[in-house]
């Protein structure tokens, strides 16, 4: 799992399961201070993965382009 922090936000590469043997890549966005639960932003919305391992790298190279997150946790690229 790799993590960016943001001035309000964290983002963590995260895998959605679609099916067993089947994953999404996705990025998680949690505030930093407030608690709560993570807001789940797939990627890469074309492709699935056969694990979830295979899926969290995906992510975690999707992660490096995040510029940021908005006030609503929205990413931006």
């Amino acid at each position: 799992m790799a993590r960016k922090e943001f001035a309000q936000f964290e983002a963590v590469s995260a895998v959605v399961p679609v099916e067993p043997g089947v994953y999404h890549a996705a990025i998680a966005v949690k505030a930093l201070y407030e608690g709560g639960a993570p807001r789940f932003h797939k990627v890469l919305l074309e492709q699935t993965f056969k694990t979830a391992t295979q899926a969290d790298a995906a992510a975690a190279e999707q992660l490096e382009a995040l510029q940021g997150v908005t006030e609503d946790a929205e990413l931006i690229w």
